[in-house]
């Protein structure tokens, strides 16, 4: 069964860089006159971010011939009559008879798009900034750095997880694969083989990733979950309970739990509990998962019967099946996993040589044809209660695929 979370997007946000003051200024801004060459560029403060907003003009001594928004991307272009000019830049607010910057000779031509950035980082612009500004920048842009590699750890993680979740549904769909890749001619032997190698490569792929990023980022609890998931996958059991239980620990912790991690972790230890024999702590386990997540209560239950089913535990498969169906009792898959379970109580009439199906089996397979008439196990179903004799009702058709 598939067992997959979505990601949230982003673990971290950039932080904002700060708008210079409208402190910094000098001088005044008249009107415009008509455009007859271009000018474009843009603006940075002096963390060395994109100063967005406020207004870029060019003026001819005191006379402001042109003036330009500057865009949230600190972006601007414009028109303006041909000569020479002293571009200045002002922040949102910024007085009129004031300039948070200034550039002298900048020259417009007709006919052409001159390009004239304004960057505030510039040795010269910081060198005249008051002591206290100077200071303040310098741990500003210690600040935005340290943020600026956080972010890029976090995109790298991201990327990491992403990966590691198409590991998984590869590692899920691993049957296909191989089929596909051994061909109608490969044995059953040949077939098995290729799915073992396939799910191998890839939780190794998913252990890779998740132990490099955990060192990288030890306090992020999806990261660990998504550890374990791979190594139990790889049947490293040892291991896998340390990463789930790393994971609940962490993300109980937190500010914001997040449902769907402590679900995947607590659902991850169930199976190696049922892997294992250990029955009730494996309830207890599944149990967990539905408290923090009950919106997939009937996928983790179904989960526990499939595990119950190929461990060969038909008592716990029928309880888990149970449990499925009473949190989604429209899902057939949960009556066949109880019908499963409980034919292997079943006996033989030796009079009739007929199968006699113990109390809920037949009502359980009688129910999954009822909601999936043409469903994968419809015709083992058909047969075992031809076999004892149950009259399979007629009305069940294939439902119409939309």
């Amino acid at each position: 069964m598939k067992r997959t979370i979505s990601l949230w997007t982003g673990l971290l946000g950039l932080l904002a860089l700060a708008v210079l003051p409208a402190a910094l200024a000098q001088t005044p801004a008249p009107a415009n006159v008509a455009p007859t060459g271009k000018i474009h560029g843009h603006v940075t403060n002096p963390t060395g971010a994109a100063q967005g907003n406020g207004t870029m003009s060019l003026n001819k001594d005191t006379k402001e011939v042109a003036s330009f928004p500057v865009d949230a991307n600190g972006d601007y272009s414009g028109s303006a009559p041909p000569g020479s000019y002293t571009l200045v830049y002002r922040t949102p607010g910024l007085a009129p008879d004031k300039e948070t910057d200034k550039i002298e000779n900048i020259k417009i031509v007709v006919g052409q798009d001159t390009a004239a950035d304004d960057d505030m980082s510039r040795k010269e612009y910081i060198d005249a900034l008051p002591e206290e500004t100077r200071k303040s920048l310098a741990e500003m842009k210690t600040h935005n750095a340290e943020a600026m590699k956080a972010n890029a750890v976090i995109k790298n993680l991201n990327a990491d997880l992403k990966a590691a979740m198409a590991d998984i549904h590869d590692a899920d769909n691993a049957k296909a694969t191989a089929a596909q890749q051994v061909g109608a001619s490969g044995s059953k032997t040949d077939l098995a083989a290729k799915e073992t190698e396939i799910k191998n490569a890839k939780y190794t792929d998913v252990v890779t990733l998740m132990t490099k990023d955990t060192e990288l980022r030890p306090t992020e609890s999806v990261l660990f979950a998504y550890l374990g998931q791979g190594q139990l996958g790889l049947k490293k059991y040892d291991d896998a309970e340390t990463a789930f239980k790393k994971a609940i620990d962490l993300d109980t912790a937190s500010k914001k739990p997040r449902p769907e991690i402590q679900g995947l972790a607590n659902s991850g230890l169930g199976e190696i509990y049922a892997r294992n024999g250990k029955v009730p702590e494996a309830a207890a386990a599944y149990d967990a998962a539905v408290k923090a997540d009950p919106t997939k209560a009937g996928f983790y239950y179904k989960n526990e019967a499939v595990i119950y089913s190929q461990v060969g535990n038909s008592d716990g498969q029928a309880a888990a099946a149970d449990k499925a169906i009473a949190a989604n009792p429209n899902d057939a898959v949960p009556y066949y996993l109880k019908g499963q379970a409980l034919i292997t109580k079943a006996t033989v009439d030796p009079k009739t040589q007929r199968i006699v199906l113990p109390e809920g089996c037949g009502e359980a397979y009688q129910k999954y044809l009822e909601l999936d008439p043409s469903g994968p196990y419809s015709a083992d179903v058909k047969g075992i209660l031809d076999s004892a004799g149950q009259k399979i009702n007629t009305s069940y058709k294939a439902t119409k695929k939309k």
